[in-house]
């Protein structure tokens, strides 16, 4: 067999264009993404494997290759998680996604993957606290500097930028106290800078609010709230452009 490689980030079987993108969101968030089996099931099907058969030794290897995008392994790819991916792809209008096993995953991951040692942070000081324990306390045990500005000045948000500011983070709602932020004017004040923008979602979810549109570069989300239906699960995901999502989250 040839080298092993990565599996590409959309390792999942082809699907025919989306049947439901142009759809109202209310249709859109019963029908997207659906990836029913051969049994015709109801309602998306569980898939508790953590790995996939193959017909042939070739087959195989061309799904190590990305040469065959079917499913290869569930940390990488699963049809239940890809059904869901899909979904969020449509209703948030995004390239591509990336699902976690929670929110605090998807934003751990969306924030300090890209990053390295020497790099520099910008945040709005509004934040949930586990999401302000990463900028604050996480990322400068890694060499990652960050600096926390009231989210409604935008005069501090351009003095906080720095040469090496690679990104901006911020919540709009904020949780809990639910402050809005002019993420439009950050996003302008972020790619001036040469920095990307990162907008947790979670309060306005993408019914009410779509950041990749005004301006955001990347979108996180904790599934555990409004999208599940509010706690009967734990579940996060990272929403962004094909080229960040295979880039920085997929390996």
């Amino acid at each position: 067999m040839s080298e092993t490689k990565t599996p590409a980030a959309n390792a999942s079987p082809s699907k025919p264009p989306s049947q439901t993108r142009n759809y109202r969101p209310e249709t859109r968030l019963v029908h997207s993404g659906t990836l029913r089996s051969q049994y015709g099931e109801t309602s998306e099907a569980l898939f508790l494997t953590q790995g996939f058969i193959y017909d042939t030794a070739e087959q195989c290897e061309a799904r190590f290759t990305g040469a065959d995008p079917g499913f290869l392994y569930s940390r990488f790819s699963n049809p239940t998680v890809s059904m869901f991916e899909q979904r969020m792809i449509e209703l948030e209008g995004a390239e591509a996604a990336r699902a976690t096993a929670t929110g605090m995953a998807a934003v751990t991951t969306a924030i300090l993957a890209p990053l390295k040692s020497g790099d520099h942070v910008v945040a709005a000081k509004a934040l949930f606290g586990s999401c302000r324990y990463v900028v604050e306390d996480l990322l400068p045990r890694y060499g990652i500097e960050s600096t926390l500005v009231d989210g409604h000045d935008l005069d501090q948000w351009q003095k906080a930028m720095r040469p090496n500011t690679k990104t901006c983070f911020l919540e709009s709602p904020t949780n809990p106290t639910l402050d809005v932020v002019d993420i439009g004017a950050v996003a302008e004040i972020a790619h001036r800078g040469g920095a990307r923008l990162i907008v947790d979602n979670v309060f306005a979810t993408p019914i009410w609010q779509s950041p990749l549109t005004l301006g955001a570069d990347v979108v996180v989300y904790s599934a555990t709230k409004h999208i599940d239906g509010q706690g009967r699960c734990l579940g996060g995901i990272i929403l962004s452009s094909e080229a960040f999502i295979q880039e920085h989250i997929h390996t």
